[in-house]
């Protein structure tokens, strides 16, 4: 696997780590309550902020050759 294909699949990771915080943010505000709430919101910052670092990554790693 080429280097530009890694980095390509590793920023589709990345989306989807944004897309599921997403959603799992809107679960937590607006449909859960107690302890739950808490837990979902934690794991939801926790994937936007490896999405964050995934990105960064990608797109400070400058091109790849071919």
């Amino acid at each position: 696997m080429s280097p530009a294909l890694l980095k390509m699949y590793v920023s589709f990771a990345g989306m989807a780590f944004m897309f599921l915080s997403l959603i799992i943010l809107y679960f937590s505000r607006y449909k859960l309550k107690g302890f739950f709430k808490l837990f979902t919101a934690v794991i939801a910052y926790f994937f936007m902020a490896t999405a964050g670092l995934i990105i960064f990554f990608v797109v400070f790693s400058g091109p790849t050759s071919g």
